[in-house]
C-alpha cells in the first residue's frame, strides 16, 4: 500500500461518508501525491519538528508530513473528517505521531501545544484570519507554510508599494518575512476551484523585539487597521480625521513620514513609529476611543 493518498484513494475514503465536499467550508482536497511531496519540502522543516496543521480534511498533507517524520496535531472543523483521519493514518503509517483536535482553527488555544511549524492547505474563505491567528496564538513557530488562493498568496507577501500590499501584508510582516515560494495549479485539488494556489512560507523574525521596538501588537494593528480604512486618501488626511489636524502634522513631523504618502506605501516600521509617538505623546487612548479597534484581525483581507 502506498502511504500518500492520490485520486482513487481520496474518492474510497470519501465514498463510505457520502461526502461531497463542502463550498462552505472551503474543502478542496489535494489528489496530488507529488503535490504533497513539494509542499513537505518546501517547507524546509528540520526532522522531527512538531506541525500543526489546519483543515487536514482526509489526510493528504497530514500523511506526507508524517512520512516525513513529523508528528502532527491537526485541526479539523468537519467531525466526520476528524473521526476519520486517525484510522486513515494507522492503516498507512502505523504508529505515527498524530493528534487530531475538532475544532474552529480561527479560535484554536493552548490546547495544540506549542507547535514549532504551521503547515496548511487553508480553506480560501478564511485563510487570512486563521493564519493570523496562528501567528499570533502560536508564538511558538518558526515556519509557516501555506496554500492559499494565488490572489491571496500575492497580497500577504506584497511589498510595500505594491497594488496588493495592504493590511495582511503588514501584519503577517510583524510575525515574520513572507515570501512566495511556488504556485499550484488546480488540476491537483478535488474537486476542481477554478483558481490557482500560491504557496507562502512565513520565517519568524530572530529577534521580534528588535522589530516591534517595544510596542504592542494591538497598537500597531490599530494603526494599521486606521491609515487603510480610507485607502485613497493620504496618511496625513486619515491621521486628521481621527486625532485631529495639530497631532496629525506633529505625528507626520515626528516621524518623518511625508503627509501626502498613503498607507500602501508605509512598511510595518513606519506603523510602528506613528504607534510609537501616540504613546509617548499620551494620545494612543483618546485616539483609540475616537473609534480605532485593534483587535489585530479586524479587515483582515484588504
Amino acid at each position: 500500500m502506498t502511504v500518500l493518498l492520490g485520486p482513487r484513494e481520496v474518492r474510497e475514503l470519501a465514498g463510505p461518508l457520502g461526502l461531497h465536499p463542502s463550498k462552505a467550508l472551503g474543502q478542496n482536497f489535494v489528489v496530488d501525491p507529488n503535490t504533497i511531496r513539494r509542499i513537505v519540502r518546501l517547507a524546509q522543516l528540520p526532522a522531527g519538528v512538531p506541525v500543526l496543521e489546519v483543515g487536514p480534511g482526509l489526510g493528504s498533507l497530514t500523511l506526507g508530513l508524517l512520512e516525513a517524520g513529523h508528528p502532527v496535531t491537526a485541526v479539523e472543523l468537519d467531525a466526520r473528517l476528524a473521526q476519520l483521519l486517525p484510522g486513515t493514518v494507522a492503516a498507512r503509517l502505523p504508529g505515527a505521531d498524530l493528534t487530531v483536535v475538532t475544532a474552529d482553527a480561527a479560535r484554536v488555544g493552548g490546547d495544540v501545544g506549542e507547535p514549532r511549524a504551521l503547515v496548511a492547505n487553508l480553506p480560501y474563505n478564511v485563510a487570512v484570519p486563521v493564519l493570523l491567528h496562528c501567528l499570533a496564538t502560536f508564538p511558538s513557530l518558526r515556519r509557516s507554510l501555506v496554500m492559499v488562493q494565488r490572489e491571496v498568496a500575492d497580497r500577504l507577501a506584497a511589498p510595500p508599494g505594491s497594488k496588493v500590499y495592504g493590511i495582511p501584508s503588514v501584519k503577517v510582516a510583524w510575525y515574520g518575512r513572507a515570501e512566495r515560494v511556488g504556485t499550484v495549479p488546480p488540476t491537483v485539488f478535488w474537486p476542481v476551484p477554478r483558481v490557482d494556489s500560491g504557496l507562502v512560507l512565513v520565517t519568524a523574525h530572530e529577534d521580534p523585539a528588535a522589530i516591534h521596538r517595544g510596542q504592542s501588537r494591538e497598537a500597531v494593528f490599530t494603526v494599521v487597521d486606521r491609515l487603510f480604512a480610507q485607502r485613497r486618501k493620504t496618511v496625513r488626511h486619515a491621521l486628521v480625521e481621527w486625532v485631529g489636524r495639530e497631532r496629525a502634522d506633529g505625528i507626520l513631523e515626528r516621524t518623518g513620514i511625508p503627509p501626502n504618502s498613503r498607507a500602501e506605501q508605509l512598511d510595518l516600521e513606519a506603523f510602528i513609529r506613528v504607534a510609537a509617538d501616540l504613546g509617548q505623546t499620551g494620545k494612543f487612548s483618546s485616539a483609540r476611543r475616537s473609534g480605532a479597534a485593534g483587535t489585530g484581525c479586524q479587515n483582515p483581507t484588504r
